[in-house]
């Protein structure tokens, strides 16, 4: 179990940007929970760095891709950015297929998104891969005065649950490419493992070609229609 607590972001030498001519994994990773929780806002910090202010409500699904290096291997990030409303959960639930990562947020300074946790956890559960890394984020961690969440309540479901844990602020950018990068490498630590278990990777760890046609190979950047996926969004952030 890894807890990475609210603080100053940090990467290693191993979370490196990426401007490359070969892609040797594509990950999608949906971000999932209730609505108003930042989701976007943390989206837009790690694909765009940035932050937009007047923000509005996800409707339907959207992603961004940011592309990086893990440990030597040149990843391109696919992150979904589902709708966190109640009627909107019959469409987004689709989306789960082909995730190898989901990062689900709450926001700490509302205790009803917590406490709905719970219920994205099953239902990410029943719609994806058993095998989906999943990390807890609470949100919103710049608001120290007006905090409703524990933290320790967070890790301790966050470890009920074996999930991952951590706090971030998209506002500041606290924490938020500290939770990515930490998603994406346990990510490529499951699809190095599956792959060599199914006697298809080389000596080091397998590449893209070799996950092809596999379970665990996702959705190709060929294979989007990012028009299509625009249709389903009125949201810019």
């Amino acid at each position: 179990m890894n807890q990475e607590m609210s603080g100053v972001d940090e990467t290693t030498e191993s979370y490196q940007e990426s401007v490359p001519e070969k892609i040797d994994y594509v990950f999608k990773v949906v971000v999932i929970g209730d609505s108003a929780v930042g989701k976007s806002q943390l989206l837009s910090r790690f694909a765009k760095n940035e932050f937009c202010i007047d923000s509005k409500s996800t409707i339907g699904v959207e992603f961004q891709t940011r592309t990086v290096t893990i440990k030597g291997k040149v990843i391109k990030a696919q992150i979904w950015d589902t709708a966190g409303q109640e009627r909107y959960r019959a469409v987004t639930s689709a989306y789960y297929r082909g995730a190898l990562g989901a990062m689900l947020v709450y926001d700490i300074t509302k205790r009803p998104s917590f406490d709905h946790v719970a219920r994205w956890v099953e239902e990410l559960r029943a719609h994806a891969d058993n095998s989906i890394v999943i990390t807890l984020i609470g949100n919103k961690a710049d608001l120290v005065d007006q905090r409703a969440v524990p933290t320790e309540d967070a890790i301790e479901f966050a470890e009920n649950q074996g999930l991952f844990f951590s706090e971030t602020s998209a506002l500041s950018g606290g924490n938020v490419d500290t939770a990515f990068f930490r998603l994406l490498e346990e990510i490529y630590g499951v699809v190095s493992k599956k792959t060599l278990e199914r006697g298809t990777a080389k000596s080091n760890g397998g590449d893209a070609a070799a996950l092809k046609g596999s379970k665990i190979d996702i959705i190709s950047g060929a294979e989007l229609e990012i028009s299509e996926m625009k249709k389903l969004s009125t949201c810019s952030c």
